[in-house]
């Protein structure tokens, strides 16, 4: 067999072999959406709901393609995020500035510093506030909020908690311009309410046992704003709900999701990110330096995925995870590969791959609201905007090499196993030697490197206690 794009000395590798052995593809479903059957509808008038279905159609994500890039940034990009009405995106940065672009026009109305002393690794909108608030959280483990005036100016950026260690996500709850949960390394859930004189009250301290379990990632369920989902240090995907928190009883938690091969995993895999589906009928989870998996939300605990994603690599940066589509159609992933992978949700297939990443790794990846488009962002210094204005079918010639590579230096390092906080300090020193450019170089937060935490009334805020030839990806 002929090597595709890998050297010939590792034809013989045995996860080589074992890759090409449990190998196989698999026709795609018909696609829901047909071009000229909704052009037809449309032309009638009885089809009111065009562009809708039309974001959710596979041939506008088989001809996503990259349609300009948003510079400003002079360190890499962490987070991107479009407000309600999808006009403005806002992104933050290692620079620790926070900019607002008007994507369209491929121009900044507004940047301001953020008042954070570390990476800013996370910015949203919140919603219904007329675009009058943004929320954001840094490796400094502080939660600040920036209230912005029509001119549009940045009026002022005030704290409003503060996590002993970093602070990676936001969850903001639907349709509030007020109340948003954040997570930290700290194991710690605020619930931040600014309509309170102190708006940050802890609602859960994430364990494992006695244990704390510092938190990578959350988010609200759309469908049922008291639910809520963390993950983080451990292989657990923790679902709470704020209304029935006892930690006497579970820790609080409501019901816990893990694929049933990683519960005594001794590679001890973290969850990087957590997503809903729209419906909030579906969970997403993605591990460090393992595949994606799908939960049904309503299953008992305990249960196993229904839903595994494979081709990518998720080890040297706290990747983020996505759905895409109005009924979330497909799932989307960035990788160290540096490409943008997306998978035909229930037949678990890659059908679109993109460079996604010079510097060497996806980590954001955003869809718009309401059009077929997304913007990405990772250790480039650049946000991207991707639209679907290829001209052909999607080009697969070169993903069979990918996920091969991918799945070697997976199973490779699988062999010398190290501490987290040691595998991915030596990336990113290696990184800095390589792409050194003057700027810090460091575009995602690293699985396990600590910032300082400002000391100063910390306590006030924080917990006291410390293509046409689909592939599927595998099941190796």
């Amino acid at each position: 067999m002929a090597s595709v794009g890998i050297d010939d000395s590792v034809l013989g590798h045995p996860a080589f072999l074992n890759f090409m052995y449990t190998y196989r593809l698999q026709a795609l479903p018909r696609p829901r959406w047909r071009v000229l059957t909704a052009l037809r509808d449309r032309q009638l008038g009885s089809s009111a709901r065009f562009v809708y279905e039309a974001c959710g159609a596979r041939v506008f994500v088989q001809r996503l393609h990259l349609q300009y890039e948003l510079e400003g940034h002079i360190g890499c990009v962490n987070t991107v995020h479009f407000n309600q009405r999808g006009t403005w995106l806002v992104s933050g940065s290692d620079d620790l500035k926070v900019m607002v672009w008007d994507w369209v026009q491929r121009q900044p109305v507004l940047d301001f510093e953020s008042g954070h002393e570390n990476n800013i690794i996370q910015a949203k909108f919140l919603p219904n506030c007329g675009d009058s608030t943004i929320a954001t959280c840094s490796r400094d483990g502080q939660v600040r909020i920036a209230e912005l005036s029509a001119i549009p100016h940045c009026k002022n950026t005030k704290r409003v908690a503060q996590h002993k260690q970093a602070s990676h996500k936001l969850a903001l709850e639907p349709d509030s311009p007020f109340k948003f949960l954040t997570s930290g390394e700290d194991a710690v859930v605020f619930s931040i309410d600014l309509r309170q004189e102190k708006p940050a009250s802890k609602v859960v301290v994430t364990k494992q046992g006695e244990r704390k379990v510092g938190l990578y990632t959350i988010c609200v369920n759309p469908a049922n704003i008291h639910q809520f989902a963390v993950g983080g240090e451990d292989q657990f995907v923790r679902i709470y709900d704020q209304r029935k928190i006892n930690k006497y009883v579970n820790n609080g938690v409501l019901k816990k999701f893990c694929p049933h091969h990683l519960v005594q995993c001794n590679s001890k895999p973290n969850i990087t990110s957590l997503v809903y589906s729209h419906d909030g009928t579906e969970l997403l989870a993605s591990y460090n330096d393992e595949d994606i998996y799908l939960f049904y939300s309503s299953d008992n605990d305990g249960v196993q995925y229904v839903k595994r994603y494979k081709g990518h690599r998720n080890k040297a940066t706290v990747k983020g995870v996505n759905f895409y589509g109005p009924r979330s159609e497909f799932v989307v992933s960035g990788s160290d590969c540096g490409n943008i992978f997306f998978w035909e949700k229930s037949s678990c297939q890659i059908i679109k791959f993109l460079a996604g990443d010079e510097g060497g790794s996806v980590n954001c990846i955003e869809p718009h609201p309401y059009l077929p488009l997304m913007a990405t962002s990772g250790l480039d210094h650049n946000v991207k905007i991707w639209a679907p204005i290829a001209d052909s079918s999607p080009d697969l010639s070169g993903l069979k090499s990918v996920i091969k590579r991918n799945k070697l230096e997976r199973d490779e390092d699988s062999l010398h196993p190290t501490d987290v906080f040691d595998s991915n300090l030596t990336w990113f020193l290696m990184h800095h030697l390589t792409h050194g450019n003057g700027h810090q170089p460091w575009g995602g937060p690293q699985v396990g490197v600590r910032a300082a935490v400002p000391d100063a009334d910390a306590s006030d805020l924080s917990d006291e206690e410390g293509s046409q030839d689909p592939m599927q990806c595998l099941p190796f």
